[in-house]
């Protein structure tokens, strides 16, 4: 049997384990959390290294992208030195594929009319494939990466405003503490809701789910959700706060669903390459092998 394991900044809270079956191979899928400990979450990565087919980084991105160009995070290079044979992926790969096609799918099959959405994508620079895609097909997108990365009261309204503004910052950005700029630990399990109007606007929210759980008001009436890594938790907590339905980019194992860096490090087992030499083209012909495709879960559907 395969076995994947993420290795997360997050809560411990949210482990999980599951066995599923992957193109006739069966896989041993896990998540670890760290509760934001650096020490234990670099020790793990030297744990495991050799032990498994293949190692997320959870919580935490290595990559950001904007246009053309990417940034990694200087600190979070420096905490997986410790896998020095076994494959490591922080989810960039499916990033730029999967949550791109889906978007596109979306709209293809009649699930979502984007020329009628008014989209909020809580952060474009680690989900840029979402965020290009998102620019092409809706006409009214507010990106957050200023209002909720960096705390400044600016939406961004084009990827063309994103591409100049990271540009500007990632460069710095990337040199400074992750925790800086993203919930790690026990903060995961904080909800600190802000800038409700921009939330209130939008009738499509999407990206990275802790950015939507922390930031997002107490009520989400009729809205869709465009995420991954729900737990039965995160269900019964939109459904509560009323959203319209859920719908994930990553498929539903055993009820719930894994963050992408966990299903791209079951993909690079898959296909058999150091994710360094691993194209885009292999990507997208593993998932058109998989025929992975958005899972729409309703929770309060008229």
């Amino acid at each position: 049997m395969k076995r994947v394991v993420s290795v997360s900044l997050g809560t411990s809270k949210r482990d999980k384990t599951s066995e599923t079956e992957l193109l006739g191979e069966r896989f041993a899928i896990e998540r670890r959390g760290t509760d934001g400990s650096l020490d234990r979450f670099a020790a793990l990565f030297g744990e495991l290294d050799g032990k498994v087919d293949a190692l997320g980084v959870g919580g935490c991105d290595i990559y950001v992208v904007v246009g053309k160009r990417r940034y990694a995070f200087r600190q979070i290079l420096r905490l997986i030195e410790g896998a020095r044979t076994t494959p490591v992926v922080d989810g960039s790969g499916l990033k730029h594929t999967l949550e791109r096609s889906a978007i596109e799918r979306l709209q293809k099959d009649g699930v979502v009319d984007f020329s009628r959405e008014r989209a909020l994508l809580v952060s474009a620079v680690d989900r840029y494939g979402m965020a290009q895609a998102l620019d092409r097909v809706c006409p009214k997108v507010v990106f957050g990466d200023l209002l909720f990365g960096l705390g400044l009261p600016i939406p961004l309204t084009s990827y063309r405003q994103v591409e100049k503004v990271g540009r500007l910052f990632l460069p710095i950005v990337t040199r400074l503490p992750f925790k800086w700029f993203y919930p790690t630990g026990k903060q995961q399990e904080d909800r600190k809701p802000k800038h409700p109007k921009v939330f209130a606007e939008a009738t499509f929210l999407c990206g990275d789910w802790h950015y939507i759980r922390r930031y997002a008001p107490d009520r989400l009436d009729g809205k869709t959700i465009l995420t991954q890594t729900l737990r039965t938790a995160d269900l019964e907590w939109l459904k509560e706060a009323g959203a319209r339905r859920a719908i994930t980019t990553t498929p539903v194992i055993g009820g719930e669903t894994f963050a992408t860096n966990v299903m791209e490090a079951a993909m690079v087992t898959l296909i058999g390459k150091r994710p360094a030499d691993t194209t885009e083209q292999d990507y997208l012909t593993m998932l058109d092998r998989l025929d992975w495709s958005p899972t729409v879960i309703p929770l309060n559907e008229e």
